[in-house]
Order: structure tokens, then sequence, then C-alpha cells
């Protein structure tokens, strides 16, 4: 496993590229399985994430061609599916996504269940239920699952909670089923939009993406097409939290400031200096930051995959600050380390922590728990007096393209070993 060697303290400053969006690319690589016609995308990020499903894509038979840096080129005429790599399915739970192509496509898959980092581990019974819903007959196996779908036909599926990935597995899979599906409590997520609108472009008719309820109406075949990754708006707002806590002057290029509006708003109140254009922000140093409190919510709420990087910017900021993590349980226990390098956070119960700032952070041996959690160490490390080592950084190539290349175009002191 790599770690990153982080030298804090260097003034930061200049321009800083946003990547194409983890959260789009990993779906649209799924969505190649819908139809036997070459599939173009551009902007892909070359993470750890997406070099995975393509090597999964690719086993099952799927022609890739990689143009340039971020093209390829997907011809899946020739799937097999006796070539499914279990082994790496179970390693990330976005490949829970290929499901509902392959179950569309060829009727019956067995599928193991998916992994991911701390974060990723959770139960499938969602996607399980709407599967049987759509009229799926699923047999449960100690490794894997068997889904048998001779022809699904539309329901109405009710999510108890808003899934992102619930509402694009199940989307994908109505494409193809008889009649209309309704998904009720859908996410909102721009991925989930531009998912959608490519579909749409290619044969597919859904409505309502982006809202509470979307209407499927199947159809028997999809074409393919061309298709451009959006910005990443978690790697932006990211960026963001560590121009703020490093207090540099720093410009966000290519990027969508409209897809995290909350967070941008927060840090006016905390009282940030930022432009905002149509597709950059610019971030001028402040002297003190004031601490606000920060409460997760689905999107178009402050997003749960940075209230990491947020809760290090606050411990830079000065007062008390209450962080409520309301989506995923467990998910603020990596705080424990920003404790150890000297930040005042007291835990209140699993979901909240309160911060007081401003406290100078001290380098220290860490490790990556997760991938968010992983470039909040990197950020902190980046603001730490001293060295920081930060292990199992494969957490945090998941998801941030080119990082270390980044970091050290606006002046960080970052290397990596293997």
């Amino acid at each position: 496993m790599g770690k990153f060697i982080v030298q804090g303290g260097n003034k930061l400053s200049g321009e800083i590229s946003v990547s194409g969006a983890k959260n789009m690319a990993t779906k649209i690589l799924a969505v190649s399985l819908m139809s036997e016609q070459t599939m173009k995308i551009s902007r892909v990020p070359e993470i750890e994430d997406v070099k995975r499903l393509l090597e999964i894509l690719e086993e099952l038979g799927v022609k890739i061609e990689r143009v340039a840096k971020g093209e390829y080129h997907l011809v899946p005429k020739n799937i097999d599916l006796d070539k499914f790599n279990y082994d790496l399915v179970s390693q990330f739970r976005a490949s829970i996504l290929l499901l509902g192509p392959l179950l569309a496509r060829f009727k019956k898959v067995k599928f193991p269940h998916p992994g991911g980092c701390i974060i990723g581990k959770r139960p499938i019974d969602l996607f399980v239920k709407g599967f049987k819903a759509l009229g799926a007959k699923i047999t449960e196996h100690n490794e894997y699952y068997e889904f048998d779908a001779n022809g699904l036909i539309g329901a109405k599926i009710v999510f108890p909670q808003m899934t992102v990935t619930g509402t694009e597995t199940l989307m994908l899979a109505a494409v193809f089923a008889k009649g209309t599906t309704t998904l009720i409590n859908a996410a909102h997520e721009p991925e989930i939009r531009a998912l959608a609108d490519y579909l749409n472009c290619q044969g597919a008719k859904i409505t309502g993406a982006g809202t509470n309820t979307v209407v499927i109406e199947g159809v028997a075949e999809i074409s393919a097409g061309e298709v451009e990754i959006i910005p990443d708006r978690i790697e932006t707002g990211s960026y963001v939290a560590l121009a703020l806590a490093t207090k540099s002057n720093i410009k966000i290029t290519n990027c969508h400031p409209h897809d995290i509006l909350i967070p941008l708003e927060l840090a006016k109140q905390m009282g940030a200096d930022i432009t905002i254009g149509e597709d950059y922000i610019d971030i001028k140093a402040a002297r003190e930051l004031k601490a606000i409190n920060i409460k997760t919510h689905e999107y178009p709420g402050f997003a749960t995959d940075l209230q990491a990087p947020f809760t290090v910017l606050l411990t830079q900021s000065k007062g008390q600050s209450l962080v409520h993590e309301t989506v995923f349980e467990g998910r603020l226990f990596y705080t424990d380390f920003l404790s150890r390098m000297g930040a005042n956070i007291l835990m209140c119960d699993p979901q909240r922590v309160l911060i007081t700032g401003p406290t100078q952070l001290i380098g220290k041996k860490l490790e990556s728990p997760d991938l968010r959690a992983g470039i909040a160490m990197v950020i902190a490390g980046l603001i730490a007096k001293g060295e920081t080592e930060i292990e199992n950084i494969y957490q945090v190539e998941r998801g941030y393209e080119d990082l270390m290349e980044k970091l050290k175009g606006i002046g960080a002191d970052i290397t990596r070993q293997d």
C-alpha cells in the first residue's frame, strides 16, 4: 500500500482543476452494458474505482480502447457472464450498478455481495426489495445472490429513505422493464440527472430525474453514443475546504459551483472571501474564519461526502462548531486522528462532534480509513506543523485523480511512497 508524506505549513496559491465526477463515471461505465453499440466517454477520472470497474468490464468481454487520458471507447458485444470476476466485484460498492444492466439484458445473474471501504460496506436490502418489486426472483447463497428476471415488469417503488445508488440502480433496470416504473422518494443528485439525460438521448424514456419522483417508461432497447462526465462536486468542495483551511489564494477551475451552493453559502457565513463564476470558484486567503454548525443532508443539502474536509476546516475556525452527521453511522470516527494531531474535538455521540478552534495541528503518522476521511487527513497534514505520514492512500486515490500532482501544482510539499 502507498502512503503520502506531507510537510505542513507551505504557502499555497494558484489554480487547481477539477476532474470528472467519480459518482457519474462509474454509473456511465455500467450503462455501457445496455447496448452492443460503441460508447464514447470523455473526462473519465482515472481513479482506482474507475480502474477496477474497467477491469471487471474487460474480463466480462467489453472491448475497451483508451483513446487518450480520460477518453475511452467501450464495445460490449461479446459479454460472457461466466468470466464475472467475483473477487473484484466484492471489493467496492459501486459494482452494484452493474446488476441492473446485466439483469435487464441477460435475465439471470449471479452477483456477490459488493464491498468497499468502511463506509461502503452497507446492506443491499433496498436493491433486493426493488428488484423483487420489478418481478425478479432472488435466491441468497453464502457468498452471492442469484437473480432471475425473465422479463422485468414496471412497478411503483417507494424508498424508505433517499438512496443515490438505489435510485440509479433501479432506474437502469427499469429502462428495459415492460410498462411504467415509478420511483418515489428518489435521490436528487446532479449525477442522477446527468445519467438520465444520457439515457434519454439514447432512446430511454425517463422523466423527473433530479426530483422526488422518477418515472421510467420501459423500452425494448437503447443505443449508445458520446457522453462527457460532469465535474466532480465533491472534489470541488474538498478544494474549497483546503483553500480556506490553509488560508490560501486558490482558484478552482473546470467545476460546476451551482452543484455545491450550500457548502459555499456556509463558507461565506464563516467569513470567506469567495467569487463564484460559471465554471470557477476564486477563494482569497482569510485572516480569521468563524465557527459554524454543519448538519449533513441529502442533496441539495450539505453533502455527507464533504463533512470530513469541512470538519478539518472547522478546527481552524474561531469558536465552537457542531457537526451533525445524519446520513451514515460511524462516519465521524476518523476525528480520533484529528484529536491525535491536537484538534479540540469532543464526540457527543456517534453522530455528533463538538469542535473548538482554532488549534495548531501537529504532524502525525495516520491511516486513511475511507475515501473522504482520507482527503481530510491530507488537508490536516497541509496545515499541520511538521511531517504527516498518511498510510492506506488507496482509499484516497479511489476518488481523487492526480491528487499529489494537483497539490504540488499549488505549492504543497507532498510525496508518495510505495
